[in-house]
């Protein structure tokens, strides 16, 4: 890799400001970011681990060898070790003291969790200070520069952490004071623009990243309002509960009760891996989508179920009669000759 370019960052206190040493854990989300503000620090030879905190709600599989944190870390030349978000965090989604942002996204109270956790895991290996990729003015949330300073200080990181993308345009941290790491071989990128990024990037020769938006699942519209209704029906949310969320199409019944259509064969099968959440739902005598019932349907809303089945069968195979298979009263044949409204279902489209 070539070098030839440069960043900045953030404000200084710590609490016991211990002497700083050429240890630093970075956050490396799996974006072009973050990645840059790992090379610009690695090339200063500071020793770096990359950390990822991989949770329910990102939209790619960081255990996946190809996936971007595994292919940027190699590329990168770092270990990466992965520490995935816990249960606490959906507590932190339901309530989170700064607020959500457009949708179910709760930025700021997200940075101040993984600075959190960063910071624990830099007292198990010894690290001293913490690198990310942000830069200031990009998010409207997170990144606004008081924002920053409020996530460094109610996260315990104030002044160790480096921003080397937006350094030259933030106050020195205690890496750049102490002469850890040299400010002048940062940079000053502020705003939404990503030409420096790109221009680095291709320098560089760095590839594999993910781009950069839809790296959450909490950013968006349809998802947020399917976890939304899920927390406000469950206290203890399950690993299957969260799954459910990213299959078919969702039309909620009444309180207490949804349905998840299959779209195509491949949602039906993971539907049926996922049967043991619900009533498994299937036509019988035409081909048609597998639903999976949330909640006990009673018969006559098993046949509202099986009118919505025959809704999205095509109207040439349309034949009458479903299967309801519920773990406890066992197979139910039931006969449906109507077809839900179309307009009721988009009205009930979670």
């Amino acid at each position: 890799m070539k070098d030839d370019l440069q960043i900045q960052q953030s404000d200084h206190a710590v609490e016991e400001a211990p002497a700083l040493n050429r240890k630093a854990v970075a956050l490396l989300s799996g974006g072009l970011d973050s990645a840059l503000a790992i090379y610009l620090v690695r090339r200063q030879g500071i020793d770096v681990t990359a950390l990822h905190f991989p949770s329910f709600f990102s939209a790619s599989d960081p255990t996946r060898v190809d996936s971007p944190v595994n292919v940027l870390a190699r590329q990168l030349g770092v270990p990466l070790v992965l520490r995935p978000k816990g249960k606490d965090f959906i507590q932190l989604i339901r309530n989170p003291r700064y607020g959500h942002g457009k949708n179910l996204n709760p930025c700021v109270d997200c940075r101040i969790y993984t600075f959190i956790k960063a910071r624990d895991f830099m007292r198990e290996t010894g690290a001293t200070f913490m690198v990310t990729g942000e830069v200031a003015g990009q998010r409207p949330m997170s990144q606004r520069r008081d924002a920053m300073r409020l996530i460094d200080k109610q996260s315990g990181c104030l002044g160790i952490v480096l921003r080397p993308l937006s350094a030259k345009v933030l106050p020195p941290t205690r890496p750049e004071v102490e002469g850890m790491v040299d400010r002048d071989q940062l940079l000053g990128v502020a705003g939404r623009g990503r030409k420096i990024q790109l221009q680095m990037a291709s320098e560089i020769g760095l590839v594999g990243y993910s781009p950069p938006a839809g790296g959450c699942l909490l950013t968006e519209k349809v998802f947020s309002r399917r976890l939304r209704d899920l927390l406000d029906e469950k206290e203890e949310v399950t690993h299957e509960d969260l799954e459910l969320l990213r299959v078919g199409r969702h039309i909620k019944i009444r309180p207490g009760l949804k349905i998840v259509v299959g779209r195509n064969e491949a949602e039906n099968k993971r539907l049926k891996d996922l049967e043991k959440a619900g009533v498994m739902f299937a036509p019988l005598d035409f081909p048609g989508p597998d639903v999976l019932a949330v909640g006990s349907p009673g018969l006559e809303e098993a046949v509202l179920i099986g009118s919505i089945i025959r809704r999205y069968a095509k109207i040439s195979s349309r034949g009458e009669w479903i299967v309801m298979s519920d773990p406890r009263a066992g197979e139910l044949r039931i006969q449906v000759k109507a077809v839900a409204s179309e307009d009721w279902i988009a009205a009930s489209m979670l």
